[in-house]
């Protein structure tokens, strides 16, 4: 069983000590968000779980914690833009975090921290030449930190639409992704990484672009030296890659506030989920019925 940590909400910057309470506690309840009276008990234990993939913009908190997760096999997916606040406002300088980026590589191994340069999206301050100038710069500071990094380019989701018209958000049209593709493809192979795109339709691989796997089943018996036959994940849009994980996070739990974000919607539905945070529970937000409990 793979563990994502998670797609809904950013475990590792927020929620660290809660997950690393489930971990010692071996179990975590999770419930699925399309009928949140469906509740599920997920084994943590290490004979249970095959990997751990955490996904985040800022996994500092863990960086002191990571012998507890001793035993287990994991690898990070690392979303690290140059965007600065008026996109992502509550995340540290970007500085910092090529610097945890760094750290975290040099502890864990430079096959298990992924770049995620995702998503992609223009504005008037993030122009198709400040993407390729701020790629190369950030593809320097991380050359031998890692071996892959993954890009996307923005969706238009519904609920984010007054988000793209308040920040000025405008998706990369056809003629600009291929210039991307093409440039960053050449930045990418001269600092030693493989580039691919999560859950793109489109084909790149004139680019030398392919459609990768975020939570990557080759990887992982790569990192754990054993041999499995995972499942495509039918749970995830037509286009991903992806094998087929258990995700613990909750969706609108996410305080980071990233203007493009699928994960989080209204700010009172967030601050609902977060008031119902405990350290303690089983659940991420929520309480349990009392017959779980």
């Amino acid at each position: 069983m793979i563990i994502s940590a998670s797609r809904r909400t950013d475990i590792p910057a927020l929620y660290s000590k809660w997950f690393l309470n489930r971990i010692a506690e071996g179990y975590v309840f999770t419930y699925n968000p399309m009928n949140p009276s469906q509740l599920r008990r997920v084994p943590l234990t290490k004979d249970s779980v095959d990997c751990i993939v955490f996904w985040s913009k800022n996994p500092r908190p863990m960086l002191e914690h990571l012998h507890l997760l001793e035993g287990y096999a994991y690898y990070f997916q690392f979303t690290l833009t140059p965007y600065g606040t008026d996109i992502e406002p509550s995340l540290p300088p970007k500085s910092n975090l090529i610097s945890v980026f760094q750290e975290l590589s040099e502890r864990l191994g430079i096959g298990r921290v992924i770049w995620r340069y995702d998503p992609i999206l223009f504005t008037k301050t993030y122009s198709l030449e400040f993407h390729l100038k701020e790629f190369a710069r950030m593809a320097q500071e991380l050359a031998g930190k890692t071996n892959r990094c993954v890009i996307s380019f923005v969706d238009p989701y519904m609920k984010k639409r007054k988000n793209f018209r308040m920040f000025g958000i405008e998706v990369p049209d056809l003629p600009q992704i291929k210039i991307l593709a093409s440039e960053f493809s050449k930045i990418a192979s001269f600092y030693g990484m493989v580039l691919q795109s999560c859950a793109e339709e489109m084909n790149l691989e004139d680019y030398g672009i392919s459609h990768g796997a975020c939570i990557d089943g080759e990887l992982i018996e790569r990192i754990t030296g054993k041999q499995f036959s995972f499942r495509r994940d039918k749970n995830q849009r037509p286009a991903c890659h992806c094998a087929e994980s258990v995700d613990i996070g909750v969706y609108n739990s996410c305080t980071l506030g990233c203007r493009y974000c699928y994960a989080s919607g209204r700010d009172e539905t967030i601050l609902a989920n977060v008031q119902n945070y405990s350290l303690r529970s089983p659940l991420l937000c929520g309480r349990l019925p009392d017959n779980l409990v």
